[in-house]
Formats: structure tokens, sequence, C-alpha cells
């Protein structure tokens, strides 16, 4: 009895408040990602499944994703799809917190209406990215043939090129204000005096940004762009709502591809070694992301 109130101490209270969060992630968190491990090296389907017997296979499903023509496909997008986001939301973010840095009337506000595309559900987002790059219905079609830049309408989401295009427009409408948040945060650590003395010295508008702006706000930049990364490349409900992974599987990605051999295919397995590889890339980028931080810290 006496070592059990050692344990609960004032001096480990701590470890009270800390224990709801750490059994909810073992349990919600780490049985799952567990589980998916071991279900990516047995062999099971929709047959097996419901007999109970499920054979180990070891890497037999990983070797079978190297000659899989479609996870070679929805790897490549997932790049693609990710990085293209990331140059197009952080360039737009970057320039908008530089204009909103400025004092100006009606600046605040206008910022709090920008940050609504990052509030709303993706889900929403998606819905309403469908409906404007619908063939027949779309807002987007409706404005190119009433300026005449079109004579018929353009199946943005029924041909391959045209639907990634609306897949990156929708996520980058929607990451542009985290991107424009974070770096406008980071812009207010600047101290007001290092332009102040700079401009003293004569220093230009493009000196202060390379030379000041730019190296201060490196490690803000180095947290927003792997951030950005990790949020990206684990697309699934925006891709699922547009367009399912279509036209002929040129839009999936490596979730929805997860998807797609889990619960259409139902080859739990081969699905499960997919979402693995998924995760493995993410552990990689996270650990880069840890790194990072923790360089920063120590400078």
């Amino acid at each position: 009895m006496e070592k059990l109130k050692k344990r609960f101490r004032y001096d480990n209270a701590g470890i009270l408040f800390v224990l709801p969060a750490f059994l909810y992630m073992l349990v919600f968190v780490g049985y799952p990602i567990v589980r998916n491990l071991i279900l990516s090296v047995q062999d099971v389907n929709a047959g097996n499944l419901v007999r109970g017997t499920k054979h180990f296979v070891w890497f037999e499903n990983y070797r079978e994703l190297l000659g899989d023509s479609v996870f070679t496909t929805s790897l490549v997008n997932t790049l693609r799809y990710t990085l293209l986001c990331l140059v197009f939301q952080f360039a737009v973010g970057f320039a908008l917190a530089l204009f909103f840095s400025k004092r100006f009337s009606f600046a605040r506000p206008v910022r709090g209406i920008m940050l609504a595309p990052w509030m709303i559900p993706v889900t929403v987002t998606a819905l309403m990215f469908k409906l404007l790059f619908a063939t027949d219905i779309g807002v987007l079609n409706y404005i190119l043939r009433s300026l005449g830049l079109i004579e018929k309408n353009i199946e943005w989401l029924t041909t391959p090129g045209t639907a990634m295009f609306a897949l990156i427009c929708a996520n980058v409408w929607i990451g542009i204000p985290f991107n424009m948040i974070l770096i406008s945060t980071g812009l207010t650590t600047i101290p007001k005096e290092l332009y102040e003395s700079a401009s003293i010295d004569g220093a230009n508008r493009g000196q202060t940004f390379f030379k000041i702006t730019l190296p201060l706000l490196r490690p803000t930049i180095e947290s927003v762009l792997i951030l950005g990364f990790i949020y990206t490349f684990k697309v699934y409900d925006l891709v699922y709502v547009m367009t399912s992974g279509g036209p002929v599987n040129s839009t999936h990605m490596l979730s929805t591809y997860s998807y797609k051999l889990s619960f259409e295919m139902f080859k739990y397995s081969k699905g499960s070694a997919v979402a693995n590889v998924l995760l493995l890339i993410l552990m990689a980028v996270g650990i880069l992301y840890i790194k990072a931080t923790t360089k920063g810290e120590e400078e």
C-alpha cells in the first residue's frame, strides 16, 4: 500500500494527466498500426477471412506491389500531386503573408475571411469543386463558354490530365490559408529593429527580403513545407469524393488504392501493404521534421 501511495505522490501527478492520452493512443493508434503490419504479411481475403484461416506469406504482398502497375501509378501520382500542391500553395501563401503583414485598412478582417477555405470540412470543399468542374452544369465551363474561350464543355473530371489538375486546384485552395497563417506568425517574430537598421544603411526591398526575412523565416518555412507534405501526401477524402481514383486509375493515390484493394476488391493484406508503404514514407518525413526542429532549437 505504501508503494502504491508513493507512486501517486504529488511529484508523480503528471502521470495521471498523461495516462488517458497514452491509453487512447495505444488503443486507437498503436493497436491498428501493429495489426495492419501483421495483416500485411498474411494472405487475407474475403474467403479465408470468414473461415478464419490466415496464412503467413511474409513479404509476398510487398513483392506483388513491385509488379503492380496501379501501385506504381498511385505512388507517382501521390508524389507528383504532393509536390505540385506544395509549390503553388506555399508560393501563394507566402505572397499573401507578406501582403497582409503590411498595415492597411481591413487587413485583419480580410485575412480572417481568407481562412474560411481551411476551416471548411474537406468533404464539403470536394463537393464544391466537383460541381465547379462538372462537365454539363459546372461553373467553370459556363464561364469559359461565356467568354468564348471554348466551344464545347471540357470533361475535367473524366479526362486523366484535367482530373489531376482539378484535384490540385482544390487542394491548393485548401492549403493556401494554412501556409499564409503559419508564415504570417513567423513574420511577427522578426524584430522590426532589423528592418529599420537595414533601411538606415540604405538596403532596398530585395536586399532586406533575401538578407533578413528569408534567413530568419527558415525554421518556419521548413515546418510549413514538411507539415504540408505530410498533410497532402496522405490525402484521401478529397480524391475519393471528386474522382474516386479515376478515370482509368489516373488519379489514384496510395490512400485511395489501399482503400480500393481492401474494401472493393477485398484483398485486405495487399491493401494493408500499400498503407504500410504510405506509413513508412510519412515516418521518414516525420523524422526529418523532428531533426529540423531540434536542430533549429539548438541553434
